[in-house]
């Protein structure tokens, strides 16, 4: 277990470090985040009422697309400099490896939210920082990072890497979108923990399950 800690938290530090150097994954994810969200303000000036129940919306719009630029890139480096194979020949559970990446993929995408919840602040005039719609950001970010470095990994090796991740993740994370997107509207508009609980429910189920399920297989995956 020790070793398999210390493997995962490697390539987590790894990749951490690297993305301090180039910020080119984080870069690209906040300029498509911010730029999406700047889109859609303009666009709700002419046409919408009620921001409070299309926020969630415009927001996982910017989360979702921004999180698959930057899975794109979560095998990439090693890939193209032919380091990867090297990586799953190290004595360890290559399942390791999985976590590392997610974890590094999740500590990216929370890194833009940080900075694109109070731009939405400015930009909407509405407070989106309560408690429950954090925790419904946090658990559809999380499910994102544990399915979608999967899907990057079983993408890197295709010739249109870029295209057919989108292809793979976007259908798998429907439910996720829906509860995210649901849950934080209901809770924008008034509503309270208990009316928003299945949401929560369904969001945890689902991110139980996958990371099971992605650690089960990744070993499957990354032979493949």
């Amino acid at each position: 277990m020790k070793v398999f800690v210390q493997a995962a938290w490697a390539i987590f530090w790894k990749d951490v470090r690297a993305e301090f150097r180039t910020k080119d994954i984080i870069t690209g994810m906040l300029l498509f985040a911010l730029l999406a969200v700047l889109i859609f303000n303009f666009a709700f000036e002419l046409r919408v009422e009620n921001v409070r129940q299309v926020l969630p919306g415009v927001l996982w719009v910017a989360i979702a697309f921004a999180s698959i630029l930057g899975l794109n890139r979560s095998f990439v480096l090693e890939q193209d400099r032919g380091s990867l194979e090297g990586i799953l020949l190290a004595p360890v559970d290559r399942s390791a490896l999985y976590f590392g990446k997610m974890m590094g993929n999740l500590v990216f995408m929370l890194a833009v939210e940080v900075v694109l919840l109070p731009v939405m602040v400015v930009l909407f005039n509405v407070n989106v920082f309560h408690p429950v719609v954090l925790l419904f950001v946090f658990l559809g970010t999380l499910g994102f990072a544990i399915v979608g470095t999967v899907f990057a990994a079983m993408a890197v090796n295709t010739r249109a890497r870029e295209v057919m991740l989108p292809v793979l993740l976007l259908p798998v994370m429907v439910p996720v979108l829906i509860a995210a997107v649901k849950g934080a509207a209901n809770v924008l508009d008034g509503a309270s923990l208990s009316d928003v609980t299945n949401w929560l429910k369904l969001l945890v189920v689902f991110d139980v399950i996958f990371l099971a399920v992605a650690f089960m297989t990744f070993d499957y995956v990354v032979e493949e």
